[in-house]
């Protein structure tokens, strides 16, 4: 471990004597670099081909070349989480400048808009205190535009940028930038960054850059060098570059993270999860919201290391990953109450071993982050911004129907139920979202939808009054309680009465607005065999080549050949009727069960006295017994 540390120690230091330029230097394409490295995971050498096939993909303003094999990550599917980054960054351009006197002009928005103040009381002074000095001169107020240096606008870092479509799209679509670093660890990739940003005549904005990323990020400490905006978006796990994102970024800049790694999020490996984000993750129907609050939780408690905390603007599950927008800011008296506020330790036992309500045992889970993971403030303004402009983005109905869902969620209820999970536990049918949500509102209780799921139920009810409106529209839906195990949860919760009487009348609040509205909240899978792609490798197939060849050595090898109708009923004829047996059968002939009564099963000892027939011969011992014989 003193190595380590000692070898940091040197490392940082020779950094510092040599130019910090040395990183934006465009590179000889000529010249090899040995020192290359993909995402920071490790050095290797790469050899670029003679010949590599390319192909052209627009998305937004930008034009992008990249190989056709898979070289340099690309997936289409996440022009979504590039869409809102672009609308996330250009409204916190509107703040900051805003707070400077300098009002930002988007295409396609009215240039009667007026300057959007700070969240923050500080930066509000700042704007009144402008805004006199600009009265009191007559000067008109300054403007700054999409593609043009503002000197006093904002510097901007993608840590791992593979094609550089996304620095490129913020150059052409965010107003108020004075530069963006588009950095990545591959030769490949940063060769093809400086094609791509002359391709879309940004080099005034764009500045490749080849690099690890967290040695970037690390050289960046300074409070004069630290960049506004950090956009991390890798392949996978971002764990190993938050460290370095927490000290990099300037007071009260953004950070944007996004983590594709759901199924360590999600609860399917609970010890990775504790190992990159100091949480343990629970497989629960509300898994994806519990990501987001156990990044949230390690981003602040990294940021916790350096006096610093954060303050999530936005937080997203969408398709198969979670993205956070977060400010950070540096204050002690708010470092000291992360531990009492967020995520307290417990002075005692606070459940007990089992469950009151099912019996079960409880599963412990976390820490993670419990305040708020929006701000409303912003998400509004965000929603205000994409639905008065909405041909700025392609995903801009997707963009509004997620951010209005944000908006109706419960800020102050961590995670939720789901429709199926509750019908599930006491096995009966399903109510209707507006029945349970009605229902609740009659009981006097807050509920809301969640973005993170379709059928999720966010609400203050305590989970006694929540089983108690079970059990009553179970009294409505019974199921037989005579099939039900006495241990099984099901069995103890209806054996209880309900004190609470629900009312399942549809009342008007309970559809919510977004709902009314139609609006695109949950999207449809938007292409076949959509989702995250695979690791970009040098030299390697073409990505579809390669997945193609995948799915067709893997199809189907946990499933049966599919069967006929013919083939159906001659094996369902194998099994009795259970029912025939009872005597209960009305069917008949037509039961696609077998009525034929069960061959007894006969013995070794029994064997020579039962009768024969002339051609077969006693069964022996193994035998195999006939259909519907245990």
């Amino acid at each position: 471990m003193q190595g380590s540390s000692l070898w940091l120690s040197l490392t940082f230091r020779s950094a510092r004597v040599l130019s910090r330029a040395r990183f934006f230097e465009w590179q000889s394409p000529g010249l090899p670099n040995t020192a290359a490295m993909e995402n920071g995971t490790g050095p290797y050498g790469e050899e670029r081909p003679r010949e590599v096939q390319e192909t052209t993909v627009t998305e937004g303003a930008a034009k992008i070349a990249f190989p056709s094999a898979n070289e340099v990550f690309y997936n289409p599917v996440q022009e979504f989480n590039r869409d809102l980054t672009c609308a996330v960054i250009t409204e916190f351009a509107r703040i900051q400048l805003g707070a400077k006197g300098i009002q930002i002009k988007v295409p396609g928005e009215k240039d009667t808009q007026k300057v959007v103040v700070d969240l923050s009381e500080q930066e509000e002074e700042k704007v009144e205190l402008k805004e006199s000095e600009n009265l009191a001169s007559g000067d008109q107020p300054r403007t700054a535009a999409v593609g043009e240096i503002c000197e006093e606008g904002l510097h901007v870092l993608e840590g791992l940028a593979a094609s550089g479509l996304r620095s490129i799209r913020f150059a052409l679509e965010v107003p108020g930038l004075r530069s963006v670093v588009a950095n990545d660890a591959s030769t490949r990739a940063v060769d093809l960054i400086r094609r791509n940003v002359q391709l879309n005549d940004v080099a005034h904005l764009v500045q490749p850059s080849q690099a690890d990323a967290r040695m970037l990020m690390y050289q960046h400490q300074r409070v004069s060098e630290r960049f506004d905006v950090i956009d991390l978006d890798p392949y996978g796990s971002p764990a190993t570059f938050l460290d370095a994102a927490v000290q990099a970024v300037s007071e009260g800049g953004l950070l944007c993270v996004t983590c594709t790694d759901m199924a360590v999020l999600a609860g399917n490996s609970g010890e990775t999860c504790y190992s990159k984000y100091g949480a343990m993750a629970l497989k629960s129907r509300a898994c994806h919201e519990m990501a987001l609050r156990i990044v949230l939780h390690s981003l602040d408690l990294r940021a916790n290391c350096y006096q610093r905390f954060v303050v999530p603007l936005l937080s997203i599950s969408a398709d198969f990953y979670v993205r956070v927008f977060v400010r950070v800011f540096t204050g002690q008296a708010k470092v000291k109450a992360s531990a009492r506020v967020k995520f307290s330790a417990a002075c005692g036992p606070p459940v007990t071993p089992e469950c009151e309500h099912c019996g079960q045992r409880h599963q412990l889970g976390g820490p993670m982050w419990a305040e708020p993971i929006h701000d409303l403030d912003f998400v509004g303004r965000v929603l205000e911004a994409v639905s008065a402009n909405p041909g700025r983005f392609h995903t801009s109905e997707r963009i509004r129907g997620v951010l209005s869902v944000i908006t109706e969620e419960l800020p102050d209820v961590p995670l939720y139920y789901t429709l199926d999970q509750l019908s599930s536990t006491i096995h009966c049918n399903t109510p209707s979202l507006l029945q349970l949500r009605s229902a609740l509102l009659h009981a006097d209780f807050r509920v809301s939808l969640s973005h993170a799921c379709k059928n999720a139920v966010k609400t203050d009810a305590p989970a006694s009054a929540l089983w108690d409106i079970m059990r009553c529209w179970e009294k409505e839906c019974p199921v037989k309680r005579e099939r039900l195990s006495e241990t099984s949860p099901a069995f103890r919760i209806l054996s209880v009465e309900p004190r609470l009487q629900a009312n399942f009348t549809i009342r008007e609040d309970a559809n919510p607005s977004s709902r009314q509205r139609g609006l695109k909240r949950f999207q449809a899978n938007p292409e076949a065999n959509w989702g995250p792609r695979p690791r970009a490798r040098p030299g390697g197939k073409a990505a579809d080549e390669a997945m193609e060849e995948r799915r067709r050595l893997l199809q189907n090898k946990r499933k049966e050949p599919p069967e006929d109708v013919a083939q159906r009923a001659a094996r369902l004829k194998t099994f009795p009727c259970k029912r025939f047996k009872e005597g209960t059968c009305q069917r008949g002939d037509q039961c696609c069960y077998s009525h034929s009564p069960p061959t007894p099963r006969v013995s070794a000892d029994a064997a020579p006295d039962c009768p024969e027939s002339s051609n077969q011969s006693p069964p022996g011992p193994g035998a195999a017994a006939g259909p519907g014989i245990d």
